[in-house]
């Protein structure tokens, strides 16, 4: 039997620099958007970048730079972009 898994990757441009595989119910896919907004900000934006990325938009601070895109074809989830985060759904052999 097959079972379904959130693949989370990161990349700092071409490099690989995270893996992990979790079971799907640990994760909704609301939860997944915050956890690689986490990600992203932890491993690449300032201070003041996080700030702007929650500001509300259109004001002078805000920035988009914690964006969570989804792609409609393949239903992947990706935020930031360098580095980056992609997640999205697999089935693998238990």
């Amino acid at each position: 039997m097959k079972d379904l898994y959130w693949h989370i990757e990161g990349y700092d441009s071409l490099e690989k620099i995270y893996d992990r595989k979790v079971k799907a119910g640990c994760f909704t896919r609301n939860q997944m958007g915050h956890l690689l907004k986490a990600l992203a900000a932890q491993s690449g934006l300032t201070m003041e970048e996080i700030t702007g990325a929650y500001a509300r938009r259109k004001t002078r601070i805000s920035n988009d730079l914690l964006q969570v895109h989804t792609d409609p074809k393949y239903g992947h989830m990706m935020c930031g972009d360098n580095p980056h985060f992609i997640a999205r759904m697999v089935r693998d052999s238990a």
